[in-house]
């Protein structure tokens, strides 16, 4: 937990100072989140080539691991439908292209605004963050009690970058791969999921 939380305070701190732009004019350039990404995953990736037994971990994992995505998938679709219930004033197809932005805050709230309107693209952009943040909070109780791909599932689109570090803390690096594999179909998915139910 004390891991989650000095992550998230550095999201936090992250947040405030792009707020009251209290960075170097340099920092602020939409580029430089990418180049510290890069320097993220190259990290990762020389974190991963430099201990042998990650690859032969991963290689021990359960082939059937490669349908991680799509139960990610189903089953925030299932919380989506149940939570539907109690909203009397929401389509259905709406909290759907909402879920199916699985954490990918900034594609889903401009794609939803587009199709739908700013105030529905306002609670995809909201509970997309939340997703995140809980991933962030909640991964070490996510582990313990619902096991490692659990956090992978929570992450959703993220799990290739943002809770990556949270993901390899909690769940090991030889999650890694899996991690990175699931982030990249989820993210892939998003843009198709999303355009589909705001058709309607």
């Amino acid at each position: 937990m004390k891991g989650s939380l000095i992550i998230l305070s550095f999201f936090a701190t992250g947040l405030l100072l792009g707020l009251f732009s209290w960075l170097p004019a340099t920092w602020q350039n939409p580029d430089f989140g990418f180049i510290v990404l890069c320097a993220l995953m190259f990290a990762v990736g020389f974190s991963i080539g430099n201990d042998p037994k990650s690859i032969k971990q991963f290689r021990s994992l359960n082939p059937r691991i490669i349908f991680l995505p799509l139960m990610t998938i189903v089953g925030t679709w299932t919380g989506v439908i149940l939570v539907s219930l109690l909203l009397k004033n929401r389509s259905l197809t709406d909290c759907l292209a909402i879920g199916s932005g699985f954490g990918y805050y900034s594609l889903s709230g401009i794609l939803i605004t587009h199709y739908k309107g700013v105030e529905i693209g306002t609670i995809a952009l909201l509970s997309n963050i939340m997703r995140e943040i809980m991933t962030l909070l909640f991964a070490p109780w996510m582990v313990q009690y619902f096991g490692k791909l659990s956090v992978i599932s929570s992450g959703g689109a993220t799990t290739m970058d943002t809770t990556l570090p949270v993901i390899l803390q909690n769940a090991g690096k030889n999650y890694a791969i899996v991690s990175i594999y699931h982030g990249f179909i989820i993210d892939f998915s998003v843009p198709f999921l999303i355009s589909f139910f705001c058709s309607f």
